[in-house]
């Protein structure tokens, strides 16, 4: 029964086929034609580009490498400039001069890698995509893109009109805020790109110049707040300070800070902190300790390197203007940012005198000095250079700088002397006594003996309070100090005439003391007498020599004291009492010859 029913199934009608096998059999042929003619058709445009494809609007659908670069050589334009137009003025640049070339056989290889994949069938998609969207792909071009973008400013700087941005200024006392203008600038970015695409699509159109408006100008609203916040700056200081370094800013440099639209300008913020980073940064120092015949002939104190964080500094400097600005207080201070790293070799190592450390520092100034006085301090500071001084004993000013006359190279400048100021030898001695003086102070060191001047001396009031002078004139008036220190000390001197600048430096083993000095105490001042004319029948007649100079009398009071180990080891109170001084002049009273 079962035979029977499968030969039934299989059973032809007439003996002819059934129609599955011819549908099979038509499938399988067409199978062989299409993938012959894909075959095919892959292999004739394996080497070439697919058709539809096209560069900077030249076709070149089915050529190979070499045949693409040919046409694209034979039918592109190549032009030799590029012209900008802005209103009725065109400006040209020259392409040899931007370095410009086509890149022929880039461009072709790029338009043959076009839709390129790894399946036969995708590349045949996607050869019959080019055939109906036809790319056009740029051609691949060569310039030298800073040429390019130098030529583009130099027009832009014909162009643009530079805007006027605002800006806030002290002047004689007052506030004065510039709004500010408007101007044009030129978008180049946008130039350079349309300069680009003409190029790499070869069409030589002119390209025209972009101009963007720029108006920074404050409004009233603005200008008012503006002018408010300087107002609050007014009469302020900023100082910053590392070691003996002080960089002070007044109301006018703070207010020039002031970015009109709130905040500060970070530009000119940054532009001071270099400015503090630059006079401040120094390598490591190692220590070099030279003795020969109970002097130190040469010494270098081991300093470690410095390296001032620029950005901690601007932040600080900022932070520094809003509490200025928002607070009531009139001085602001703060410690400028360092990273320091050590000396290889330190001052302890150099030597067993204990010379470890500077134990304090003293300075004056010493602008607008004559030629011979300034000689005179360099000579008298030279002395002090390398000095030791042994634990427990009085060191003499006097003793030290010897004798000072025309014999030992000193040179006449003005000295006072018996109540008036005279030329005399020497002059100028008593600025060396006077920062020694200041750096013994500073050091904690007992001062023995010291006088004040008669009168005050402008020269030691420089960048100084008065009251912090002292007198020398041998053999009656001395300046001596003793070290009570465990330890030997050692005298070091700076002296910089460029900028009248002198410094004592004292080295040492510290023993724990601290020193302080009050602030001088001004009273009792009193105007100087009038002008004294005297004549003198040596000079011409009409001729006037002034030969001393005024001062105003003062009584200046300051404290000394200091403490060592939470006990008070010296305490003393300096008083000063400065006379009022009397200009002086000579008038000729000579027949003129």
């Amino acid at each position: 029964m079962v035979k029977s029913k499968i030969k039934t199934i299989f059973k032809t009608k007439k003996n002819k086929p059934k129609l599955w096998i011819v549908a099979a059999v038509l499938f399988l042929g067409v199978l062989m034609l299409v993938s012959s003619l894909t075959i095919a058709y892959l292999f004739y445009y394996w080497g070439r580009v697919y058709p539809g494809v096209q560069v900077a609007g030249v076709s070149i659908g089915g050529l190979t490498i070499e045949e693409a670069e040919k046409k694209l050589k034979e039918e592109v334009d190549v032009p030799d400039r590029i012209i900008l137009k802005n209103q009725s003025q065109e400006h040209k640049i020259p392409l040899n001069t931007i370095d410009f070339s086509y890149d022929y056989n880039k461009s072709a290889t790029n338009a043959l890698y076009l839709y390129k994949s790894t399946s036969a069938l995708g590349d045949v998609v996607n050869s019959l995509i080019t055939i109906y969207i036809k790319p056009n792909l740029p051609l691949e071009i060569n310039y030298n893109n800073e040429k390019l973008k130098s030529a583009l400013s130099v027009i832009a700087g014909q162009v643009a009109v530079e805007p006027t941005y605002p800006s806030v200024q002290l002047i004689n006392k007052k506030v004065v805020v510039e709004k500010g203008k408007a101007g044009q600038d030129v978008d180049l970015k946008s130039i350079e790109n349309k300069i680009i695409n003409n190029l790499s699509y070869s069409v030589s159109s002119i390209v025209e110049i972009k101009i963007v408006e720029i108006n920074p100008a404050l409004n009233e609203t603005e200008t008012k707040e503006t002018e408010q916040r300087a107002e609050r700056l007014i009469g302020k200081t900023l100082s910053s300070t590392f070691e003996y370094s002080q960089f002070n800013y007044g109301e006018v440099l703070l207010i020039s800070f002031i970015e009109p639209r709130g905040g500060y300008s970070e530009e000119k913020v940054a532009i001071e902190a270099n400015k503090i980073a630059r006079n401040i940064k120094r390598e490591p120092q190692n220590a070099v300790f030279k003795f020969t015949d109970g002097r130190v002939n040469e010494f270098l104190p081991a300093k470690e390197g410095v390296e001032v964080n620029e950005e901690s500094l601007k932040i600080a400097i900022i932070a520094s203007l809003n509490e200025l600005e928002t607070e009531e207080e009139k001085n602001k201070s703060f410690e400028i940012p360092t990273t320091k790293s050590p000396a290889k070799v330190t001052t302890k190592e150099v030597n067993d005198l204990g010379i470890n450390e500077l134990l304090g520092r003293g300075e004056s100034w010493y602008a607008g000095s004559i030629s011979s006085r300034v000689h005179n301090i360099g000579l008298a500071a030279s002395k002090f250079n390398g000095v030791l001084v042994s634990p427990g004993e009085t060191f003499s000013f006097n003793e030290i700088v010897g004798d000072v006359s025309a014999l030992t190279g000193y040179k006449q400048a003005y000295v006072i002397q018996d109540g008036k100021t005279v030329l005399g030898d020497g002059g100028g001695v008593c600025q060396v006594s006077t920062t020694l003086f200041r750096a013994a102070l500073y050091s904690g060191l007992p001062i023995v003996e010291r006088r004040p001047h008669s009168y005050r001396v402008t020269y030691y009031e420089q960048k100084s309070s008065p009251g912090l002078d002292a007198t020398v004139y041998s053999p009656t008036t001395d300046l001596k100090i003793k070290n009570d220190t465990p330890n030997h000390i050692l005298i070091q001197t700076i002296n910089n005439p460029k900028t009248a600048h002198l410094v004592f430096e004292i080295y040492g083993t510290s023993d724990g003391r601290v020193a302080t000095v009050s602030k001088p105490v001004v009273t009792g001042v009193s105007a100087p007498p009038e002008d004294l004319y005297t004549d003198d029948p040596t000079l011409p007649a009409g001729t006037v020599k002034q030969i001393d100079w005024k001062a105003w009398g003062a009584r200046v009071v300051f404290n000394y004291k200091v403490v060592r180990n939470g006990e008070t080891h010296i305490e003393k109170t300096y008083v000063s009492s400065y006379r009022p001084w009397q200009a002086k002049f000579l008038r000729g009273t000579s027949p003129a010859i």
